[in-house]
């Protein structure tokens, strides 16, 4: 029995600097992830301005009945992002299975995204919590030996991944909540042109 319980003890000492590696590598994904979220923010905001141009102009051209000029679309899109290239198609095309096949790409690249945020809001805490309880064995025989020194050192490494493992989380779970609301949003205007083409009340340019 002792040779087990001091092999699972040898395991789980072992596994701290691995532990340790991880939350380094989460903690700098996390700052990656909300470099990324400030530039998305930034989009966003030039996104709505002209989405809310865009949007009034094919209601009125469904209302007036005229072709829509798809190089006057073209010039109110944001920039080259995902949105805009699945807009283009949507409005690009009167072919029922590829307008749900843009939709349902355009599904699937959010939900690629958004599982960065994903991993972040679990592997963050749980790493955390293991670099927190790792530790804790060695500061609790420090203590037994009245080696206050190791036992504060052992403490110190305890604190530390679980602020960076909270702090990970967080990150994640703030940039997840906010881009499922923007992609929701998308999704929503996505759908709403889609049904006026498949409804054939957008008329487009011959090219």
């Amino acid at each position: 029995m002792a040779f087990l319980t001091q092999g699972l003890y040898l395991i789980s000492t072992g596994l701290l600097v691995p532990v340790i590696i991880v939350l380094f590598v989460l903690f700098i994904q996390s700052l990656l992830l909300l470099g990324g979220f400030y530039a998305s923010y930034i989009t966003r905001t030039k996104h709505s301005r002209k989405l809310n141009d865009l949007l009034p102009k094919i209601e009125e051209t469904l209302q007036s009945k005229a072709p829509v000029n798809r190089s006057d679309i073209s010039a109110l899109l944001p920039d080259n992002d995902r949105f805009s290239r699945s807009l283009q198609a949507v409005i690009g095309s009167t072919n029922g299975v590829i307008l749900e096949k843009a939709l349902s790409d355009f599904e699937l690249a959010c939900e690629k995204e958004l599982d960065r945020g994903k991993i972040l809001i679990r592997m963050g805490p749980m790493f955390g919590l293991m670099g927190t309880l790792i530790p804790m064995a060695p500061a609790l025989a420090g203590l037994a030996a009245g080696d206050l020194s190791a036992m504060a050192d052992n403490m110190q490494v305890a604190f530390s991944t679980t602020v960076i493992g909270v702090l990970v989380g967080a990150i994640g779970f703030f940039s997840y909540t906010l881009k499922r609301r923007w992609f929701k949003e998308d999704m929503r205007n996505l759908e709403y042109v889609k049904d006026l083409v498949k409804n054939g009340a957008v008329k487009r340019e011959v090219e």
